[in-house]
C-alpha cells in the first residue's frame, strides 16, 4: 500500500505562520464575515469565520490573513510552478469580510494571525 502525503486543505489557516515584520505600531484587527452564509461568493473561497490578526492598518489585516492561508504554493499540489491563490483569498474580498479595530496596541507580540487561545 502507498501512503499518500497528507497535506493541508489548500485555503485552511496557519495560524502559525508569522509575517516579516515591518516598520510601525502594531494593532490588534478582528476580520468577520459580512456576507451571509449562502452567498454565492463563498464558493470561491472557504469561509473562516472570525478571526483576529496583528497588523499595521485595515488594509494590512487582509494581507496577514490571506498569507496566512494555506496556498498552492505551500504545498505539493497542482497548480504549481509559480502559480498562487493569493489574490483569491475571501479576506481580501470586502463583500465577504469586514475590518474593525480590536485593540490599539498590539505590540505583545508579532504581526500575523493571533491563535485562539
Amino acid at each position: 500500500m502507498i501512503d499518500k502525503p497528507t497535506h493541508p486543505a489548500v485555503g485552511s489557516l496557519d495560524t502559525s505562520a508569522v509575517s516579516e515584520q515591518l516598520g510601525g505600531d502594531l494593532k490588534i484587527y478582528r476580520l468577520m464575515p459580512s456576507a451571509r452564509p449562502d452567498d454565492p461568493r463563498w464558493d470561491n473561497a472557504p469561509n473562516h469565520g472570525e478571526i483576529r490578526v496583528r497588523a499595521l492598518s485595515p488594509a494590512d489585516a487582509r494581507i496577514v490573513a490571506a498569507d496566512a492561508e494555506v496556498d498552492f504554493l505551500d504545498i505539493d499540489a497542482k497548480p504549481g510552478d509559480g502559480t498562487t491563490t493569493d489574490f483569491a483569498s475571501a479576506f481580501r474580498d470586502d463583500k465577504l469580510y469586514h475590518v474593525v479595530l480590536d485593540a490599539e496596541d498590539g505590540s505583545g507580540g508579532p504581526r500575523g494571525v493571533i491563535a485562539d487561545q
